[in-house]
C-alpha cells in the first residue's frame, strides 16, 4: 500500500497524544495530499459529512515483531490482553483507525486541497492510508458494549495550570492542552507524586507533576 497523505498536527512526539480519537475534539489537524493524490475531483462530497474514518501507519513504533498479548496501559501496564482486543500499536500490521471531525475543506492551496480535522490522535507527520466517511446508520452503535475498557470511561484528572504559565501558550492552543492534560499523559503504572512529567505541545515544553488527581502545571517553556 502507498500513503495518500500526511497529517500536521501540534504533537511532535508520541508522548501526550490522546490515547483515543475524540478524546479530545478541541484538537486540530491538518491532512495534506501527497502530491499524486492532490486532486479536486477525490473530495468531492466529503464536505457533506461531519466525520472522518483515517486509516493510518504507527510509523513511530519500534519494528520488535508482534506478541498475541500485549500490556494495555490504562490497566497499568501489568495486565495482559490479547493484541486483537486492543488498540495496541504493536501488532501484526501497524495500522491505526481514527474517527475526527471534519472542520474544513480548503480546495485551493500552495499544496492542493487539504482538510482540517478535530480530535486526531496523530503525531506530527503520520502516514496516512486512506480516508472514510463515517456513515452514522452503519457506524453507530448505542447498544455496543466496550469491554474492559469501560473500566476508565470517564476517567480525567483536574488541571491546575497558573495563569501566568497559561499566558505563555497562545490562546487558540490553551483549551485543546488542557484536555490534553486532563487525559493523564502518563502511563499508567506510573504514581510518583514528586516525578516531574513533560508534554511537547504547540511549540512549548509543558511539565506537570501530578498527586491525588490533580494535574499542576510547573513550567512551559518554548522549544
Amino acid at each position: 500500500m502507498e500513503f495518500i497523505a500526511r497529517i500536521r498536527s501540534e504533537f511532535k512526539e508520541k508522548f501526550g497524544i490522546p490515547r483515543q480519537s475524540g478524546l479530545v475534539p478541541q484538537t486540530r489537524g491538518v491532512i495534506v495530499f501527497e502530491p499524486p493524490y492532490r486532486c479536486q475531483d477525490a473530495l468531492r462530497g466529503i464536505e457533506g459529512f461531519s466525520h472522518l474514518w483515517l486509516l493510518w501507519s504507527f510509523s513511530q513504533c519500534n519494528e520488535t515483531g508482534w506478541s498475541p498479548t500485549v500490556r494495555p496501559p490504562r490497566l497499568g501496564g501489568n495486565t495482559r490482553m490479547g493484541v486483537f482486543a486492543t488498540r495496541s500499536p504493536f501488532r501484526p500490521n501497524g495500522i491505526g483507525l481514527s474517527c475526527v471531525t471534519l472542520e474544513a475543506v480548503h480546495l485551493h492551496t500552495e499544496e492542493g486541497p487539504v482538510l482540517v480535522v478535530g480530535g486526531a490522535d496523530l503525531m506530527d507527520g503520520t502516514p496516512i492510508y486512506d480516508i472514510k466517511p463515517y456513515l452514522p446508520l452503519a457506524d453507530c452503535h448505542p447498544e455496543a458494549t466496550g469491554g474492559f475498557s469501560e473500566a476508565r470511561k470517564g476517567y480525567e484528572l483536574r488541571v491546575v495550570f497558573p495563569p501566568a504559565l497559561l499566558e505563555r501558550i497562545e490562546p487558540e492552543h490553551r483549551q485543546a492542552l488542557c484536555g490534553v492534560l486532563s487525559q493523564d499523559p502518563r502511563p499508567s503504572y506510573q504514581h510518583d507524586p514528586e516525578r516531574v512529567y513533560g508534554v511537547a505541545f504547540a511549540g512549548h515544553n509543558v511539565r506537570f507533576t501530578v498527586s491525588d488527581g490533580v494535574l499542576t502545571v510547573c513550567s512551559v517553556e518554548k522549544r
